[in-house]
């Protein structure tokens, strides 16, 4: 067991069943193996993290999908293999706003696989992990859309996988109505959202 994240090798890599010994408070994932330390969310994060969720599960209520927000770990690997055991593992991420509509893929640790849609909230601090790798990780692994949320500009990007590239689907306002790519019933009022 590891007690403390100063204990570990930053430059390092390690699978899943490394990450599960881990005991420490701090938030962290793995990206590719590698040990990436995560920001406090800030209350405006949180706000629009909780207004966005809100309106998935109420939608969900009729509906077979799950919602699960962070700290809900996601486990990634190419998509084209069957699910792999713990120490085959090297990628884990803890979005924002998980939504997965294949029970299968859940398990008493998280999510096995790609979730359906992402959101992830764009902190200060971190723009790159989102904007680029984390773009690139989800684009690789099949998750079908990505949404990237800038909670101080009150702004959304929308992707969404075609032909195993993302594509831009639009970029949303305040002013906005955002309507899922994957649920086109529901539509997302963003003024509520980013109230």
């Amino acid at each position: 067991m590891i007690n403390a994240i100063e204990d570990l090798d930053l430059n390092q890599r390690y699978s899943y069943a490394d990450y599960l010994t881990w005991q420490f408070s701090e938030r962290v994932e793995l990206f590719k193996g590698y040990i990436r330390q995560m920001a406090a969310p800030t209350p405006k994060h949180q706000r629009v993290s909780r207004e966005l969720g809100t309106s998935f599960i109420n939608f969900f209520r009729r509906n077979t999908c799950d919602v699960f927000y962070a700290p809900f770990d996601v486990r990634l690997y190419n998509r084209q293999r069957s699910q792999l055991a713990d120490k085959d593992v090297y990628t884990v991420v803890q979005p924002d706003i998980s939504i997965i509509c294949d029970g299968a893929k859940i398990d008493d640790k998280g999510c096995n696989g790609a979730p359906d849609l992402i959101i992830e909230m764009l902190l200060p601090n971190n723009p790159n992990t989102d904007i680029k790798d984390k773009y690139q990780l989800y684009q690789e692994n099949g998750v079908i859309e990505y949404w990237i949320v800038y909670p101080n500009d009150a702004v959304i990007h929308q992707y969404v996988l075609k032909e195993e590239k993302y594509y831009s689907h639009g970029i949303f306002t305040r002013q906005d109505v955002i309507v899922p790519f994957l649920f086109p019933e529901l539509s997302i009022v963003l003024v509520d959202v980013f109230a």
